[in-house]
């Protein structure tokens, strides 16, 4: 499997009344990378052929990050299944490398022009996949 790598600041924003980073936040920060992974690997013809849609997001909350802390976030897809891939999250604190949040989530894999589930293709699996 192929890692696609951010790291970014906990800023304000991010934050809860709690002063430490919303569970919506990681949610947010989860679908993002998984779209920055797709366009950073994919040709433009690919995205506007495919799209994805979750359908099933699976987060396990292990620590809090706060205010000032830096993140480390990585993706992963672990496998696919006819339209269905499953991608790994994880999101730590870059200093500590302490496992803050794991996402496991299912993605499935639809025709643009007909929004109908499409076998994850050979060619896009050997994108992503070692």
């Amino acid at each position: 499997m192929k890692t696609y790598t951010e790291s970014f600041d906990v800023i304000p924003n991010d934050l809860d009344d709690l002063n430490h980073v919303n569970n919506i936040r990681y949610v947010e920060w989860i679908q993002d990378i998984s779209k920055k992974h797709w366009t950073h690997v994919t040709t433009e013809e690919i995205q506007n052929s495919m799209i994805w849609v979750v359908r099933n997001h699976n987060i396990t909350y292990h620590k809090s990050a706060v205010l000032g802390n830096t993140i480390l976030i990585n993706t992963f897809i672990a496998s696919n299944k006819g339209p269905i891939s499953t991608r790994v999250v994880e999101i730590k604190n870059k200093e500590t490398d302490e496992l803050l949040v794991k996402a496991v989530t299912e993605w499935c894999l639809l025709d643009a022009k007909t929004f109908r589930p499409k076998r994850v293709p050979k060619e896009i699996e050997a994108l992503f996949m070692r």
